[in-house]
């Protein structure tokens, strides 16, 4: 390893937050001597223009020397924390040869704007650098001409790899898929097989095990290279390899994959065709950056955020992204409104509704909401069946009724504590167990609902959870009080 590399590697251990702390140092350096230069120029000094020239060569080195030892996702995460302006400053400053890595590891936002400030010829440039299954990953954020000039611009081999890797939709395990996998014919002996390993460089990344494969290069089985550097190099690889436990096609789904992957604690796995090819493998680490991605989704979704939206867009844009959630919320909290609304007289002869009936809908909406947690989980790692289904959803209203019955009883003599009622008391003891009841039926058919329909059950539960615990948490509880209290 090079001193320099070694240097890259040790500031590279370093939290991501630091080098971006070390960054924004620079640069607010930077900006103040500019707004110094610019103001002394004003003031009939040399020419701004000049001046500002010798500003950055000297604080532009310092931050182009500390871009140069960093990671491509140190870079990445520098880049996601500043604002436009800087962010396209420390971005001039990443070499040509690391642009492509780089702009993998960015989200999808960030991505956006730094594609925006390359020409297409810089595009193809930076793509040059990858394999052609990161060159997929790029893709979706590509013109179609720039895809195609990448495409041209390969050999024979990398062309139809990177047309395969484009065909694959992005939730598939071929969108995942590496085309770089060591195997071995099933007829070599070991020393064959240790011999085409010092072929290599160095192995593909997550190698743990050789793939054997037979003369049509159909998938047999594979080789640990823990038991291939133990054994007599005589001995026929047939004679070691196990079958492989799992195999993918490049068409199954990548969260099924993500799954299999965590059950039998995989490093890689073979990625075939419908007549066993061996066509690539699907590795740990992009089913991890996969499971990452997927969750940051899904999160970001709960509340209407679109994947990786840069915190630094403008105010216009950012209004755009979250207005159709609020517009949603919206007219939700316009209904539940309403239904208070029609209790209105209720409220006026008795004061204490208003400041009790926050706390049914809220109990609601946090019982309602471990619900859909619990069946959103289970529909992600196939857990409910048609068999199992009743059964947990007998569960489920048992858990409502026990914690309905004990909470609101509790809840019930606070409220006689309180206003020294004992009929508020009850319809108040009432009331948290009908919501809770309430919210155990919404927390469990929401989630399946939007599974049957095709919807990600992930995204936009909580705001229909919301919407139904609080409305009927105020219709319960008012239409109890007005019924026993009035």
């Amino acid at each position: 390893m090079s001193a320099q590399e070694d240097e890259r590697e040790q500031v590279s251990a370093a939290p991501p937050q630091t080098h971006l702390d070390e960054v924004l140092r620079v640069i607010a350096k930077v900006r103040l001597v500019e707004g110094l230069v610019h103001r002394q120029g004003e003031q009939g000094g040399r020419k701004p223009e000049l001046v500002e020239g010798l500003v950055h060569k000297q604080h532009v080195a310092d931050l182009q020397k500390r871009i140069d030892r960093l990671h491509p996702a140190d870079i990445a995460h520098v880049l996601e924390g500043l604002p436009l302006e800087d962010r396209l400053l420390v971005w001039g400053l990443v070499g040509p040869d690391r642009e492509g890595e780089v702009l993998l590891e960015t989200s999808d936002s960030v991505r956006e704007t730094l594609l925006a400030d390359m020409d297409n010829a810089e595009i193809v440039a930076a793509a040059s650098e990858l394999e052609p299954d990161e060159v997929a990953d790029l893709a979706p954020d590509l013109s179609d001409e720039v895809v195609q000039d990448i495409i041209e611009a390969r050999d024979d081999e990398d062309r139809a790899q990177l047309r395969a890797a484009l065909s694959y939709g992005e939730e598939t395990v071929g969108s995942l898929m590496d085309f770089e996998a060591a195997r071995i014919r099933e007829d070599a002996l070991v020393e064959d097989a240790l011999q085409i390993l010092r072929v290599y460089d160095e192995l593909p990344a997550q190698t743990d095990s050789l793939f054997v494969v037979d003369r049509f290069g159909r998938l047999k089985g594979l080789v640990p290279l823990a038991k291939l550097v133990v054994s007599n190099p005589d001995v026929p690889v047939e004679k070691l390899y196990e079958p492989e436990k799992v195999s993918f096609a490049p068409e199954s789904d990548a969260d099924e994959a993500a799954e299999a992957f965590e059950r039998y604690n995989l490093v890689s796995a073979p990625v075939i065709d419908a007549s066993r090819k061996l066509i690539g493998r699907v590795t740990v680490d992009t089913v991890l950056e996969h499971v990452r991605e997927r969750r940051a989704q899904q999160d970001l979704a709960k509340v209407g955020l679109r994947e990786g939206e840069d915190i630094f867009a403008s105010v216009w844009e950012s209004a755009k992204n979250r207005g159709p959630w609020l517009a949603l919320n919206l007219c939700t909290a316009f209904v539940a409104s309403r239904v208070v609304g029609a209790f209105e007289g209720s409220i006026e002869r008795l004061a204490a509704l208003a400041a009790l009936m926050p706390i049914v809908a809220g109990i609601g909406g946090n019982s309602g909401n471990q619900t859909t947690t619990l069946i959103v989980r289970a529909l992600a790692v196939g857990q409910i069946s048609a068999q199992s289904a009743k059964r947990l959803f007998l569960k489920e209203i048992g858990i409502s009724i026990l914690n309905g019955a004990m909470w609101g009883t509790v809840l019930g003599m606070v409220a006689w504590m309180l206003y020294r009622n004992v009929a508020l008391g009850g319809v108040m003891a009432l009331a948290m167990l009908l919501n809770l009841i309430v919210a155990a039926l919404a927390g469990y058919t929401i989630p399946l609902l939007m599974e049957r329909f095709g919807r990600d059950p992930a995204v936009g539960s909580s705001v229909f959870l919301t919407f139904i615990t609080d409305s009927m948490g105020f219709f319960i509880f008012l239409g109890l009080a007005t019924v026993f209290l009035m």
